[in-house]
């Protein structure tokens, strides 16, 4: 009795399926789901605050309710906490948070394009690349984190977590299979895929230098006399953007801009001051560590507490400290968390922003400020209360919280490598990453959730389909039959074989559909073809909890115990398989 799958391929082959199954399958997801990407706009992250119309209120003018009758619904998945490593906050004495992207939500739309107007001025007029480079438009959509850029060869990969290339761009074109294969898949070694030939794109603020990096590429190979004399391959081209990005922080371009306007540049969250309420009066230390100086990060608390300065109708003032038991500015990370690190701390004084306790005993500007003219700074008075420094070690913080145990620190931020994974393995900190790109996600995971188990079943359907015909071929080639079984293997080969392809293009058609869902080009954050890409195993390894914002820590009691799922290997799945 030999496998046949007739039903299935006539179920394939009718001329209302043939080609066309999928396809309508994947237009009456896009005409029904107000949340797909590409269908109803959903952008592929979204920084914004707190959503009240999400079901599960947090806050209300400003008073916490997680505790009342709405938390005991359901707590909307865009919202949740996940756990990669239990953890029970009744042993967390002290939490930190990071200011940019963790507590500060930067708007791509506005801010990435910032930053990517300001790096080509800086390319143009400071290192001499075409003045036509200022035509140039930013899409912020089209970029994401987790990818690796190729300084040698001018590409930029996705990978899953085994490090195999699974998506490759050089420029804007995109790699075929055979070239991926050819470029990154026939070596004796296997690459690392990290400095210097590599760079990796794992923050927010980078994906505008890379999108321009892609530029770049594409614009030398069609137009190579018109490059400056020095940008004479890939690496040269991305060490000048590096360059210009650094040009722009130095001259303080970008800052400024943003302390002008906040709210161009920076959603607001009404449930900022709500958590940290809740988290003080749960008896917890708070602090902040943020790279930013004294002036813009007191501008930025400011806004994110509802103070927009007087023209906004409510002056700024320090009230935003006392939230906090320690403040540490111009921090440096992740030099900051490393072992023997040496660098001198600082008290702000902040009311004039000058240093304290300097060598000479001379109050002396910010070490590496560039200054905030023409933006009216916040009212500041000091207080004993306020402890703002700037600099220092981490184990100058550890002090002032007379911490004893790393392991009762819970640090929130947005950075896999300067925040998490130092924290977390050079000090041994509990870690929180917040992932703004997963709310959306979560989103077209929810819409998707058919589509995708049918797509397992073809899958399944596929193996089953590839098992058989194997079998076949090899009964045909090496064992002995009469000729009538010869014919007949040899129908059902064939007919195998045409079940099969159909089964595979339907399969392959599935995916790519799916895969476009989440990103037109990137497909989905946390998944490269059926493996967890490389991002999602970096969150997995090194965050003990994961969330798309900070403030959903509102939605849980600040003693809860976070408790990872189970872990499951291939042969535990086979559920009645048998």
């Amino acid at each position: 009795m030999f496998f046949s799958s007739s039903n299935l391929v006539k179920s394939l082959t009718s001329s209302t399926s043939q080609g066309n199954w999928f396809a309508g399958k994947f237009r009456n997801l896009k005409s029904r789901s107000k949340w797909s990407l590409y269908a109803s706009r959903v952008e592929p992250y979204s920084t914004n605050g707190a959503d009240r119309s999400y079901e599960g209120v947090a806050a209300v003018d400003g008073e916490l309710l997680w505790s009342g009758r709405w938390w005991a619904r359901p707590i909307d998945a865009r919202k949740q906490i996940f756990c990669n490593r239990s953890l029970n906050m009744k042993s967390i004495d002290a939490i930190g948070f990071d200011m940019d992207y963790t507590l500060a939500q930067y708007k791509p739309e506005t801010f990435e394009s910032l930053a990517y107007v300001g790096t080509i001025q800086k390319l143009v007029h400071n290192l001499n690349y075409p003045s036509e480079l200022l035509q140039w438009k930013f899409d912020w959509r089209f970029m994401v984190r987790g990818l690796v850029l190729d300084k040698r060869r001018g590409c930029i990969l996705k990978m899953d977590r085994h490090k195999y290339v699974k998506v490759a761009y050089h420029g804007f074109r995109e790699l075929s299979r055979d070239d991926r294969q050819a470029m990154y898949g026939n070596t004796l070694s296997r690459e690392s895929y990290d400095e210097p030939d590599y760079a990796l794109i794992d923050t927010l603020f980078s994906l505008a230098e890379a999108y321009l990096f892609m530029q770049l590429v594409d614009f030398k190979d069609a137009f190579p006399d018109k490059m400056p004399s020095g940008a004479y391959d890939y690496s040269q081209l991305y060490k000048d953007v590096r360059s210009a990005v650094d040009l722009c922080h130095r001259d303080g371009t970008l800052k400024q801009a943003v302390a002008n306007d906040p709210s161009k540049y920076i959603n607001e969250d009404p449930l900022i001051i709500p958590m940290l309420k809740m988290l003080k009066q749960s008896g917890r230390k708070l602090f902040l560590v943020t790279n930013s100086l004294w002036d813009y990060t007191h501008v930025v608390m400011n806004f994110l507490c509802g103070k927009c300065g007087t023209e906004g109708g409510v002056p700024r003032d320090d009230e935003w400290l006392s939230y906090f038991d320690v403040v540490v500015t111009g921090s440096a990370k992740p030099t900051f968390f490393m072992d023997g690190n040496r660098t001198p701390l600082f008290e702000v004084d902040i009311s004039t922003g000058m240093l304290q306790n300097t060598d000479s005993g001379v109050p002396m500007a910010q070490i590496g400020g560039v200054g905030l003219e023409g933006v009216v700074l916040p009212n500041a008075t000091v207080k004993k209360a306020h402890r703002v420094f700037q600099g220092g070690s981490v184990a100058h913080l550890h002090n002032l919280l007379s911490i004893e145990a790393s392991s009762q620190v819970l640090y929130v931020g947005d950075h896999i490598y300067g925040d998490i994974l130092r924290s977390k393995k050079e000090l041994g900190w509990r870690t929180m990453l917040v992932v703004p790109e997963l709310a959306a996600e979560l989103d077209v995971l929810h819409q998707t959730m058919t589509i995708r188990k049918e797509i397992s079943e073809l899958r399944t359907q596929r193996d089953d389909l590839e098992d058989s015909l194997l079998r076949l071929e090899w009964c045909l080639r090496h064992e002995n039959h009469t000729d009538e079984d010869q014919q007949r293997l040899e129908q059902e080969v064939a007919h195998l074989r045409k079940e099969n392809a159909i089964v595979r293009e339907q399969h392959r058609q599935g995916q790519r559909e799916c895969h476009h869902l989440f990103h037109k080009t990137w497909g989905q954050l946390m998944k490269t073809g059926y493996q967890n890409s490389r991002f999602s195993h970096q969150v997995e390894r090194f965050a003990c909890l994961y969330t798309s914002h900070v403030t959903n820590l509102c939605y849980y009691s600040p003693n809860k115990s976070y408790r990872t799922t189970e872990d499951f290997m291939p042969h535990e799945l086979q559920g009645d398989r048998r």
